[in-house]
């Protein structure tokens, strides 16, 4: 089990950590270098995170926390696919280190961020679900307009 944490840890640091800009301390690892190559590099990275979140569901994380991991790799790989600006987005956005920090709290507190992590997910839930009927209310007031 701290084989695989550890396993965690190796992989946030390589994607999000492991490289400091000299006289700053700002970091960065390969999710913001292979997010430079248009497609495949947020493919690349979002693969790898998916490994990690599938060994934190092997550590015995429940699926909301794991679904909350999954949302923290959705926004890394949905901005970073924005030219320029996804790029900068990776150097702050560092998804694997908050999944692994997520997943740490989750072994210290089960409780209290599974409680937390439920709150988060059905808030975004309800954030898709205003998104898609502000679609079709849109799209309704539109036809009206036009017709």
């Amino acid at each position: 089990m701290a084989n695989q944490l550890d396993r965690l840890r190796g992989i946030a640091t390589v994607l999000d950590d492991a490289v400091r800009v000299p006289g700053t301390n700002i970091r960065f690892g390969l999710d913001a270098l292979l997010g430079l190559i248009p497609g495949a590099g947020d493919a690349v990275t979002g693969t790898v995170a998916a490994y990690a979140i599938v060994l934190a569901a092997r550590l015995g994380a429940p699926p909301v926390v794991i679904a909350r991991m999954a949302l923290n790799v959705l926004v890394d790989v949905a901005t970073g696919t924005i030219p320029v600006l996804g790029d900068i987005f990776d150097v702050g956005w560092k998804s694997n280190r908050k999944n692994v920090q997520l997943l740490e709290r989750y072994q210290a507190q089960p409780q209290k961020v599974s409680k937390a992590s439920w709150l988060l997910v059905a808030v975004v839930l309800l954030v898709i679900i205003a998104a898609i009927v502000g679609v079709f209310v849109l799209a309704a007031w539109l036809l009206r307009a036009i017709f």
